[in-house]
C-alpha cells in the first residue's frame, strides 16, 4: 500500500507515534488509509452541509474495512463573489485547491481518496488533483439545491440576479424584489439550474469518476446520504482493483463528457474546466474537438437558464444515465469506457436505467430540441483562437446578429451603462480586459447579462467578453474570447460603433474592420495592464494560460 511509507518497518516508528497521538489504534493504522477530501465551509450554500456527507462517506469506508481520514480545502461561492474584486479569486482558486490537495495527498501517503466537492471551481479542481496525484479515487458531491414554485414561478438564483435589472428598469417594485430574494434559494446545495456546479457534477458521472445520481440527487434528499455511504464503500473496491484516475479519464471518457455536455446544455465554463482536467490527465483536448462533438450531438434538455426545468426534474426523469441511454441509441457514447467501479460505461448505464422517463425533461433522441449540442465554439477575426457560447440559451433571432460595438474596459463600466439605459436594441456589448491574465482571474459576467435580461434586452442585445459567464447566464453571451485583450488579441482593438458579426450556426465571430485599419490600430493602441497587483493574484496573472488552453497555471 502507498501508506506503507508512513507505517511499515522500524523506521516508521516516529510516524506511527504521530498517528497514535491523534487516537488512531494499531488496527486502524494497519488498514488502508483513505483520504476524505472535504470542501466544507460555512460561507458557500453548496458546502454548508458537507460535514454530513463526509460523515456518511466515513461510515461507508469503515463498513468496508478502511480507515477514513478527513482534510479540508477552500471553496469560493461565485454568487457572493460576483460583481466585485472577489470574483478575481474564483477561477484562480481552482489552482489553489488542486495544488493544496496534491500537497496533502503526497505528504501523507494516502492509499486512496474520496473527493467531496459541490460548487463551481471545486469540482474541476478536485478532478484536476485526482488526475495529477493518480491514486484510486471516487467522487461524491453535495448535490443541488431545490427549486420551489412560489405560486408564480420556479425560482432560482438567476431569478434574483435578473430581478435586480427588472427593479432598475422599474418593471418590479421593492416588495416584489424582496419576494424573489426570499424564495430563490430555499435550501442548501449547489444552485438549482444547469449552472456550472451542477454541470461539472453531472460530467463527473460521464467521465466515469462518480456514481449514478452524483449530479442530480438533491442535497436534502436521504438518497444523497446513501450515495455518500456507497462512495465510501466503493473506494475500497476501487483500491482493491487498483483503478487509477488516469485509467478512467482517457480520451474516450472526455469524448463522453463533451457529448453529455452538449446533450444537457451545460455551462460554457464546462469547456474551460474540461480543458484543464484533460491537461492534468495528459489527454489532448482542443476547441475544434468541442465543435466536432457538438455538431453531431443533439440537445436533449432545456434546463434553467435555457428552459423551465431544474435539477430535481432531471433527477426524477432518470438523471445523467438516462441521457446517456438516449445517446447510446445513436452510438454517441463510448460504451467501453472504464469507470471507477471497474464496470464499463455501458454496464453502468444498463444497471441504473430506470423505467421512469419524462419526455418533457429529457427528449428522446429522435425528437431533440435541436440537432446540434448546447455549446458552440466560435472562431473568426475577433476570436482567432476561439470563443464559447451556450447556444441552447440563445433566442432564435440572436443566432445571427450584426450590430454596433459598445466597448467597455471592465464589468463595472458595462453595468453602469446598462443600468443607466444607455444600451439599445441591436447593440453588441464588448467587455474586455477581464481575461485570465488581464482581469486577472477571468470574472463571470452574470451581473451584466442578468441586467440585460432583467431590462428585457436579452433577445435584442449580445455581449462579448474575454471574461467568462456564469452557468446561469442566458442570451447571446459569448465569452472566453482568445487571445484576450491583455495578450494583444483583436478584442483590444475594437472601437465604439465598430460592426460585429455573430453567426452561431456557422461558428463565426467577426470584427468588420479592414485588415489595414486593424494594423493601424495595433500600432497606435496602448494595451492596458493592471497595476499594483499583489500576493497570489499577481502570481496567477503572470503564469496563467489563455482560456483556449483551459486557463491553467503551469
Amino acid at each position: 500500500m502507498n501508506s506503507d511509507k508512513i507505517k511499515k518497518g522500524a523506521e516508521a516508528c516516529p510516524k506511527r507515534s504521530l498517528l497514535k497521538s491523534m487516537g488512531y489504534t494499531d488496527s486502524q493504522i494497519e488498514k488502508p488509509l483513505i483520504g476524505i477530501v472535504n470542501s466544507f465551509n460555512e460561507i458557500v450554500p453548496g458546502h454548508i452541509h458537507l460535514k454530513n456527507i463526509a460523515r456518511a462517506v466515513k461510515d461507508g469506508v469503515l463498513a468496508a474495512q478502511g480507515t477514513p481520514i478527513e482534510f479540508n480545502v477552500i471553496g469560493v461561492c461565485d454568487g457572493l463573489a460576483m460583481g466585485h474584486v472577489g470574483m478575481k479569486y474564483s477561477l484562480s482558486s481552482r489552482e489553489v485547491i488542486a495544488d493544496s490537495i496534491e500537497c496533502m495527498a503526497m505528504a501523507h501517503a494516502f492509499d486512496a481518496l474520496v473527493f467531496i466537492p459541490n460548487c463551481d471551481k471545486i469540482v474541476p479542481a478536485m478532478l484536476m488533483a485526482a488526475a495529477r496525484i493518480n491514486v484510486p479515487s471516487v467522487f461524491v458531491s453535495g448535490g443541488p439545491m431545490l427549486s420551489l414554485n412560489d405560486g408564480k414561478n420556479d425560482l432560482d438564483l438567476n431569478s434574483a440576479f435578473e430581478a435586480v435589472g427588472a427593479f432598475m428598469n422599474n418593471t418590479i417594485d421593492e416588495k416584489e424584489l424582496l419576494r424573489i430574494e426570499n424564495n430563490s434559494c430555499p435550501s442548501c446545495g449547489s444552485c438549482s439550474g444547469m449552472f456550472t456546479a451542477n454541470s461539472m457534477n453531472c460530467l463527473s458521472e460521464a467521465l466515469g469518476m462518480a456514481q449514478w445520481g452524483n449530479g442530480t440527487i438533491p442535497a436534502v434528499y436521504s438518497k444523497r446520504i446513501q450515495l455518500a455511504k456507497k462512495a465510501g464503500e466503493a473506494i475500497m473496491s476501487t483500491l482493491k482493483e487498483n483503478i487509477l484516475p488516469r485509467d478512467i479519464m482517457t480520451k474516450k471518457a472526455f469524448e463522453n463528457a463533451l457529448t453529455v455536455d452538449m446533450a444537457l446544455g451545460c455551462s460554457t465554463n464546462s469547456v474551460l474546466h474540461l480543458m484543464a482536467i484533460a491537461h492534468e490527465a495528459q489527454v489532448d483536448l482542443d476547441l475544434e474537438m468541442v465543435n466536432r462533438i457538438s455538431e453531431k450531438t443533439p440537445n436533449l434538455c432545456k434546463l434553467a437558464p435555457a428552459g423551465p426545468y431544474h435539477m430535481q426534474d432531471l433527477d426524477a426523469a432518470g438523471g445523467v444515465h438516462r441521457v446517456m441511454y438516449e445517446l447510446c441509441k445513436k452510438s454517441l457514447i463510448n460504451e467501453d469506457a472504464m469507470t471507477y467501479s471497474s464496470k464499463t460505461m455501458k454496464e453502468m448505464i444498463d444497471n441504473h436505467i430506470s423505467s421512469i422517463s419524462r419526455n418533457d425533461v429529457i427528449r428522446p433522441i429522435d425528437n431533440p430540441y435541436s440537432d446540434k449540442g448546447g455549446i458552440a465554439v466560435l472562431f473568426g477575426s475577433l476570436a482567432p483562437r476561439g470563443s464559447v457560447v451556450k447556444r441552447s440559451a440563445v433566442a432564435q433571432q440572436m443566432m445571427k446578429h450584426t450590430g454596433p460595438a459598445r466597448v467597455f474596459n471592465s464589468e463595472e463600466e458595462a453595468c453602469s451603462a446598462i443600468y443607466s439605459g444607455s444600451i439599445n436594441k441591436g447593440d453588441v456589448v464588448v467587455i474586455r480586459y477581464e481575461g485570465p491574465a488581464g482581469g486577472p482571474g477571468m470574472r463571470e459576467m452574470l451581473n451584466p447579462t442578468s441586467a440585460i435580461a432583467g431590462m428585457g434586452l436579452d433577445k435584442h442585445v449580445a455581449l462579448i467578453t474575454d471574461g467568462r459567464f456564469s452557468g446561469a447566464t442566458r442570451g447571446a453571451a459569448i465569452g472566453h474570447v482568445s487571445p484576450e485583450a491583455a495578450s494583444e488579441g483583436p478584442i483590444a482593438y475594437v472601437h465604439e460603433n465598430d460592426m460585429i458579426s455573430i453567426d452561431i450556426p456557422n461558428n463565426r465571430l467577426d470584427l468588420e474592420v479592414s485588415s489595414s485599419e486593424l494594423e493601424q490600430r495595433i500600432k497606435t493602441t496602448t494595451i492596458l495592464k493592471k497595476e499594483n497587483l499583489k500576493g497570489y493574484i499577481a502570481r496567477y496573472a503572470r503564469n496563467v494560460s489563455s482560456a483556449d488552453k483551459g486557463a491553467v497555471v503551469s
